[in-house]
């Protein structure tokens, strides 16, 4: 057990007060485990799920602190060793303090890390909205560019693309398009992609080699349930019409795409993408939902410091946060200062490297707000 008189020797209260809340987090893994091992937990299917999820939610934090606490006593039996007379022992004693020293250091910061607030919304599915910015058809162009990339890493991660809506260009680009991205923890890996990205390349009708600067802006926002966002059918307004863009032989025959107005907040939604109107009225009210969670949340935020924002990952969605250059085969994200010479690999869905970075940079930023 290790001893209260080592957490007492350090002039820190907040370390006290977080290695109590360890002790409680511990005692629900334990009971947790329990609840696991019951057999009528076990036949209760949805009740046993929800204590596994816990579990594995828990898990991670417990075994860092078990951890913790092992380093804890490993160095109150080296501060026994120096009262002992051998001066060699003394010496053997005192490397071993600053080496466990360093490790307490490293693990209290892990411990932080994972005791910081999750967003509710990291484990969901996510809406992406990708639309041509200033550019013109380079813009379009590179919009799809976008667009491929995330599919390919959803691809690789297992996750669905599910196109609700989209708008192409004759040349192959595209002035918007929406789709949901189904995986679990899916938005907290899209939330850093709200923004606008800028594209530098010289476009295939510049006959001088000249560069040209182009914007896409990405908007993520996390799929809402009915439980998320009350909605009044009595506010809303449908309309269906006759579907405009291409697709096969019915959708422009019948009267199959629906465009949902929200009025208490003049929100509007289009979907034609599907031959049915009940698809396409149900993706559109996905889309409509996830928007007014999503206002809901940037509500929220504004209430609160600039630097609380990070924390939600809903930052300033006007600024620009990534830029491509083709000729140099770069890409800069401005939040963090990181530049990457891997621009062909990036645009080919392996965007980890900037996640992670960025998980990382938020997380730093999180810690120091909370201390």
């Amino acid at each position: 057990m290790v001893s209260t008189i080592w957490l007492l020797d350090k002039n820190t209260h907040g370390i006290r007060k977080m290695f109590d809340k360890l002790v409680g987090v511990e005692e629900r893994f334990i009971n947790v485990e329990k609840h696991l091992a019951d057999p009528a937990i076990v036949r209760d299917r949805e009740a046993y799920q929800k204590y596994v999820r816990e579990h594995g939610e828990l898990n991670k934090i417990v075994t860092t602190f078990r951890r913790y606490k092992r380093m804890l006593n490993d160095l109150e039996d080296s501060r026994e060793l120096l009262k002992d007379t051998d001066p060699e022992i003394k010496d053997l004693a005192r490397d071993e303090i600053h080496k466990l020293n360093i490790e307490r250091e490293q693990i209290e910061d892990e411990l932080k890390a994972l005791l910081l607030p999750k967003d509710p919304n990291d484990e969901k599915n996510v809406i992406v909205e990708i639309r041509a910015g200033t550019g013109g058809e380079e813009a379009a162009l590179f919009a799809g560019d976008l667009f491929r990339m995330y599919s390919r890493y959803a691809e690789n991660r297992n996750w669905k693309v599910d196109i609700i809506t989209h708008h192409p260009t004759g040349v192959g680009g595209l002035k918007e398009i929406i789709a949901m991205i189904h995986g679990k923890g899916a938005y907290s890996v899209f939330k850093y992609e709200s923004g606008t990205h800028r594209v530098q390349r010289v476009p295939t009708t510049e006959t001088q080699g000249r560069i040209h600067t182009s914007a896409v802006t990405v908007a993520v926002l996390p799929e809402a349930e009915e439980v998320d966002v009350d909605i009044d059918p009595s506010e809303l307004k449908v309309d269906v019409y006759r579907s405009t863009g291409p697709g096969g032989q019915s959708v422009n025959t019948t009267d199959s795409a629906v465009r949902i107005t929200h009025l208490p907040t003049g929100l509007v939604v289009t979907c034609q993408d599907e031959k049915s109107q009940l698809k396409n009225k149900t993706k559109a009210m996905k889309v409509l939902r996830a928007r007014l969670l999503d206002q809901m949340i940037m509500e929220q935020t504004e209430k609160r410091s600039e630097e609380r924002k990070s924390q939600v990952g809903t930052g300033d969605r006007s600024g620009r946060i990534r830029t491509y250059n083709f000729p140099q085969g770069r890409v800069t994200d401005h939040r963090i200062n990181l530049t990457l010479y891997k621009l062909e690999q990036i645009l080919q869905g392996n965007i980890e490297e900037l996640i992670e970075n960025l998980a990382t940079y938020y997380q730093a930023q999180a810690l120091q707000n909370s201390k």
